[in-house]
C-alpha cells in the first residue's frame, strides 16, 4: 500500500479524492478501479459519484471483505487494515464492476422499505396494546395513543401502497414485468415490487445459484467424519427476499398454484413438517419470478407440471424394460428436502 487518505462523506469532498488519486498514481496505463465495502447506504454517494466521471466502482459485501482478511491472517480491525485488505483484493481479482440502480427502481426500494418499516411499527404498536388489554392494571390515555398510532399507521401503509403502483404505472416497461409476475398466484403487486427492488430488476444475476445465494435459500452443510449434523439453508442473504415471500407461499400453496402444490406435496410427504415445504415453494416462487423476468414470457401454470410428466415417462418405460429397481441413492426430492431444512 503506497499510501493513504481520510475525506468526508459529502459531494463536495469527492473532487479532493479524485484529486488526490490521480496525484499519487503513478503509470496512467493502468486500470484504475474503486473498490469500497457495502455499508448500508452510506457507500452509495460516493459510489454514483465515481459512477457518473466514468470511473470504474467494485462493491463488495462486508462478509466477503472480512473473511479474506481473516485468510490473510489479520485478527484486529482498523480502517487502515480494511483499506489494505480492499485495495489488495482489487489487485488480485477480477471484481465484478458495480451498476447502480435505475431511478425508479431506486425510488421503489424506498417505497418498499418504508412499507416494511411501517408495517413493523405498527405490529409492535397492536402487540403493546394487546399486552395492555391483558395487564392487571390498564391505561386509558396509552390505549387511545395506540388507537391513533395505529389509524396513522394505517393511513401511511395506503399512501404508500398508492405511491408504489403510481410509481409502477408510469414506468411502461416496469409495468409489462409487474404484469408477467403477478399473473403467479400468491405474488401481489407490493410482493413483486419488493423483489425487483432488492435485487434491482434481477441485474447481476447470471444463474438461478447465484440468486437462491443471494436470498439466503442456499445450503449449508454440517458433515464431519462419520457424524452427520443437520443440513439447513443459510439464511444470510437478503432477509426482505424472505420476508415478502412467507404469505405468497401459503397463497400459492392455498390456492392451488399447480407447480407450487406439487411441490409442496411432495416434500410435506418426504418431511411430514409443514414448514419445510412451504420454505421449497418460497424458493420456487423466487426462481419462476426470475425465470418470466428474463426471458420475458408470460407465465403458463402447467408448464411446469406437463415438463415434468414428459420428464417421467421415459424414466417409467425405462425402469419397466431393464427391470432394475434403485436400492439406494439420494432422489430429487429427497434433496430438495435436504437443501431446504431448517436448523
Amino acid at each position: 500500500m503506497k499510501g493513504s487518505t481520510k475525506v468526508a462523506n459529502k459531494p463536495v469532498a469527492f473532487a479532493q479524492l479524485e484529486h488526490w488519486v490521480s496525484k499519487h498514481r503513478k503509470a496512467d496505463g493502468f486500470p484504475l478501479r474503486y473498490v469500497m465495502e457495502s455499508t448500508g447506504v452510506y457507500h452509495e454517494a460516493v459510489a454514483w459519484h465515481l459512477y457518473q466521471t466514468d470511473q470504474s466502482v467494485c462493491i463488495l459485501l462486508p462478509n466477503k471483505a472480512k473473511h479474506y482478511l481473516k485468510s490473510l491472517g489479520y485478527k484486529s480491525k482498523n480502517d487502515k487494515i480494511d483499506a489494505q485488505g480492499l485495495a489488495r483484493m482489487g489487485l488480485e481479482q477480477q471484481l465484478t464492476l458495480w451498476k447502480p440502480l435505475s431511478k425508479n427502481i431506486y425510488s421503489l426500494r424506498l417505497l418498499t422499505r418504508q412499507h416494511q418499516r411501517l408495517q413493523e411499527w405498527k405490529t409492535q404498536c397492536r402487540n403493546q396494546q394487546h399486552a395492555l388489554d391483558y395487564s392487571a392494571i390498564g391505561d386509558d390515555f396509552i390505549t387511545k395513543q395506540n388507537a391513533k398510532l395505529l389509524a396513522v399507521y394505517d393511513q401511511q401503509l395506503e399512501s404508500l401502497e398508492t405511491a408504489i403502483h403510481q410509481l409502477i404505472e408510469q414506468d411502461a416497461i416496469l409495468k409489462e414485468q409487474v404484469e408477467r409476475l403477478t399473473a403467479i398466484k400468491g405474488l401481489a403487486l407490493l410482493s413483486v415490487a419488493v423483489l425487483i427492488a432488492e435485487t434491482n430488476g434481477f441485474e447481476g444475476f447470471t444463474n438461478q445459484r447465484q440468486l437462491v445465494s443471494y436470498a439466503g435459500y442456499d445450503v449449508v452443510e454440517n458433515q464431519s467424519g462419520n457424524r452427520s449434523g443437520k443440513t439447513k439453508i443459510s439464511k444470510k442473504g437478503n432477509s426482505r427476499i424472505r420476508r415478502i415471500l412467507h404469505l405468497p407461499a401459503f397463497n400459492a400453496v392455498r390456492f392451488g398454484e399447480p407447480t407450487c402444490q406439487a411441490l409442496y406435496e411432495r416434500v410435506y410427504q418426504k418431511t411430514n413438517t409443514k414448514m419445510k415445504a412451504y420454505v421449497a415453494v418460497q424458493k420456487k416462487l423466487l426462481l419462476l419470478a426470475y425465470a418470466l423476468w428474463r426471458h420475458q414470457t408470460k407465465y403458463d401454470p402447467m408448464h411446469s407440471v406437463q415438463a415434468e410428466t414428459e420428464s417421467l415417462l421415459p424414466r417409467m418405460a425405462d425402469q419397466d424394460s431393464k427391470k432394475i429397481v434403485p436400492t439406494s441413492g439420494t432422489t430429487r426430492d429427497q434433496s430438495t428436502v435436504a437443501e431446504l431444512s431448517f436448523g
